[in-house]
């Protein structure tokens, strides 16, 4: 945030975290962390494990820090899973001379993001540019929620209208794979905005719950069209890989996204996970996704869709779901035509009775009502 409204010159360190943009990464890392990346379901058993014991997730180091004198320091107070907690930072700001100004980020919802700039902007003396940085950002979403608009209302005019589940489509966002977490914060804003919906943990004005777990079984009663995969801190890489082995789970042929193939991969640690200016693009995506207009996406937009019948249980559900439904709808037409032609055998024989008994009509045989 600091770089986007033109201030990445004043930056002296950074966490370990921080890798965005790339013209921050030679500064000094003062934070480092205590889990290691290897599985999503491992990383989870690392962290419930130092959690019930008290233990911080992450370090800080004091010496660097302390030689490095900043007038200011930013963190976070919204996730004590994702960086440094906010006391420990108070604490050794206290100790320091002189004492840093300690400024916490905490945005629940995207205009508390959006209001982040201003109070980043202020912290540094730099109200006017964080001013025009966030009057750009918010016209790029006046741009976007047109197109929703416009897209809604071109449906809205069609002969048929679309039924709900088209119109506003379900959207399972996985922000970790196992357990099974769905998104949070700012996440079902975008998805709602974008013309979707979030039913697990839908949007409220202030923002979304944080993200929590949930079954496989609500998920999938949920009849999500599309799914995305967009695990916290995790790029696209191995994203990619925890796909492979969530893919592989039982519950995963179930989940209507993907059978359909409406299934994608995104780089949630730049896109999504982080409450900054890379969330427009986010949103951006997220139009052109569900409003199906590809023009409105950002380029380069970090990306992979699954197609269909990629990997065994996913092919084999998707192949047993349309092999069943070709069963139901042969067995219904069937019904249908003997039906239909018990009815036309009954007309014939009323009318020839009709016919062979001089008469000028005869009741249908269908309804009973209406001579004919």
């Amino acid at each position: 945030m600091l770089c986007f409204i033109g201030g990445g010159h004043l930056l002296v360190g950074r966490s370990h975290e921080d890798n965005y943009p790339e013209s921050i990464t030679h500064l000094p890392i003062v934070t480092g962390q205590l889990t290691e990346f290897t599985t999503a379901v491992d990383v989870d058993r690392q962290v419930s494990s130092a959690l019930s014991t008290g233990q911080s997730l992450y370090t800080i180091d004091e010496q660097l820090l302390t030689s490095l004198q900043p007038d200011v320091i930013l963190t976070q107070d919204i996730c004590a899973v994702c960086a440094i907690d906010l006391q420990t930072v108070q604490r050794l700001a206290a100790r320091m001379s002189p004492q840093p100004r300690v400024v916490s980020l905490n945005p629940l919802g995207l205009d508390d993001v959006l209001d982040n700039l201003l109070q980043v902007g202020e912290a540094v003396g730099m109200e006017r540019e964080a001013q025009a940085a966030r009057e750009g950002l918010e016209a790029r979403l006046r741009r976007a929620d047109e197109l929703v608009a416009a897209s809604q209302a071109a449906a809205a005019a069609t002969a048929v209208a679309k039924p709900t589940e088209e119109a506003r489509p379900c959207v399972a966002f996985i922000e970790w794979p196992e357990p099974l977490y769905v998104g949070g914060h700012w996440t079902p804003q975008l998805i709602e905005r974008a013309g979707g919906t979030h039913p697990l943990n839908p949007a409220r004005p202030e923002g979304a719950a944080k993200s929590f777990a949930v079954t496989a079984e609500a998920m999938i009663a949920t009849v999500p069209r599309l799914a995305i995969l967009a695990p916290c801190g995790l790029n696209l890489q191995q994203t990619r890989s925890e796909f492979a082995r969530m893919k592989a789970l039982p519950w995963w042929p179930q989940l209507e996204a993907s059978c359909s193939g409406r299934v994608a991969l995104v780089d949630g640690d730049a896109m999504f996970n982080r409450p900054g200016p890379r969330l427009v693009d986010a949103y951006e995506w997220l139009v052109s996704t569900l409003q199906a207009l590809p023009h409105a996406a950002p380029p380069d937009f970090p990306v992979e869709w699954v197609a269909i019948g990629s990997g065994a249980a996913a092919a084999e559900g998707a192949s047993d779901r349309v092999q069943r439904l070709r069963a139901e709808l042969a067995a219904a037409e069937a019904e249908l035509a003997a039906e239909e032609q018990g009815v036309v055998a009954a007309i014939e024989e009323v009318h020839l009775c009709a016919v062979r008994q001089g008469q000028h009509s005869y009741k249908d045989p269908k309804t009973g009502d209406n001579p004919c």
